[in-house]
């Protein structure tokens, strides 16, 4: 990796080229964040040199402690695999140079991990990243650097969003809401995230969004781009009922069949419930529906309970008529299959570390802000999915289909 020898050590950030290859670390096989470990370790030996030195390349003064002399290759091996760092090197010093941040990274490896992911994935609060940087250096880092750095990631994040798709028999959405500042005002807005089982039968993000809410036109708009990157093979979409999501579903993909999250639709009985006393009733009786071995078994339990609810309960019953059949599709499905699609709960996890990591944050200064936010989160979930083990053994049940 040549570049990282032009790294300019007044900066200390990415160059046009860094930028380049981060971008192709990121998108490679391996494990993308140790291509980040290596890119800021070195940035952060060379802050420390300059530091050390007191004065910056080719400058001339009185006040220097020494010479930069070239690099030293070093192995450091770390939880997300060996990398390859350049340790710099110094000259004619009134004292022995050796780098804190290289001593911090083999010292405390894991705490580093988790300062290094912290450093990119809130990438917003620059003054996170500058306290990272600074505990790594010892010494004061700007702000303006910071910000930089941020900037030159959104190419990386960028270029995952557009990525092209493929055949994914299996997509899940969902949103969230989070608080973006608009001209000065705090409003809300909605992060649109789509998640996907591919064919070898491993979980992957397909794309997210931030849109100033959840109707039709943001669905739509949504759902049209991942079509455009090349999403097909669509068997089957599970979410929940949002009438924007459903009318955009409809229009983009309305040859798939729906499968309406049954954990959501459990919630969604209760608010039809005329008294609290029958509301463990109805939940078990629903549960009995869902958890029918067949389509058949549901079916005829879906009629009983309408027939029992018609009298005591008559917008339960009504709304249990219409609104349960949409959550029983995943009955079409092998057995084996069933568990793991017939609720959103896989995105909606997602979800809750986003708004974990929303909570810290606030609000927003921009949409853009948050997207880079939400991007960098998911990005690295997608990434463990791939890395990690198979989800669905789709193989199997291609050969048992007709």
């Amino acid at each position: 990796m040549t570049h990282r020898r032009d790294i300019n050590a007044s900066h200390a950030r990415l160059t046009p080229d860094a930028v380049s290859e981060f971008l192709t670390i990121l998108t490679s096989a391996e494990n993308p964040l140790s291509g980040i470990l290596t890119e800021v370790l070195n940035a952060a030996m060379l802050l420390e040199r300059q530091h050390h030195l007191r004065a910056d390349r080719h400058e001339r003064t009185d006040e220097r402690n020494g010479y930069a002399n070239g690099y030293k290759d070093r192995t450091l091996k770390t939880r997300l695999g060996t990398i390859e760092l350049s340790v710099p090197q110094v000259r004619e010093s009134d004292e022995a140079f050796r780098p804190a941040s290289l001593d911090a990274a083999m010292a405390s490896e894991t705490a580093l991990h988790i300062a290094l992911v912290e450093m990119y994935i809130q990438g917003v609060a620059t003054r996170r990243v500058k306290n990272v940087l600074e505990s790594l250096c010892g010494f004061k880092v700007s702000a303006m650097e910071v910000s930089r750095a941020a900037k030159q990631l959104d190419s990386v994040l960028d270029a995952w969003r557009e990525r092209p798709l493929g055949v994914t028999p299996f997509v899940q959405l969902d949103a969230l809401w989070c608080k973006v500042r608009h001209g000065g005002i705090v409003e809300e807005a909605a992060v649109l995230v789509a998640a996907g089982i591919q064919e070898d039968g491993k979980r992957s993000i397909l794309g997210v969004s931030v849109a100033l809410g959840e109707h039709e036109i943001h669905w739509r708009a949504f759902m049209e781009q991942l079509v455009q990157r090349g999403l097909t093979g669509v068997r089957m979409i599970t979410s929940d009922d949002h009438a924007g999501l459903r009318a955009a579903r409809k229009a983009i993909f309305g040859g798939v069949p729906w499968q309406r999250c049954q954990f959501h639709i459990q919630q969604n009985a209760l608010a039809y419930v005329p008294r609290d006393a029958m509301k463990p009733e109805v939940t078990r009786d629903i549960k009995a529906i869902l958890n029918a071995p067949d389509m058949h078994y549901a079916l005829e339990a879906l009629k009983q309970n309408v027939t029992k609810y018609k009298s005591i309960a008559p917008r339960l019953a009504a709304w249990m008529e219409t609104a349960i059949p949409e959550s029983l599709t995943v009955m079409q499905l092998p057995e084996g299959l069933r568990k793991r699609l017939r609720t959103s709960n896989g995105i909606e996890r997602i979800n809750q570390e986003l708004r974990r990591r929303f909570k810290v944050i606030g609000s927003f200064v921009n949409d853009a802000s948050c997207l880079r936010l939400a991007s960098a989160i998911l990005m690295e979930i997608s990434d463990e999915w791939q890395l990690g083990k198979t989800y669905l053994n789709l193989r199997e049940e291609t050969t048992d289909r007709p």
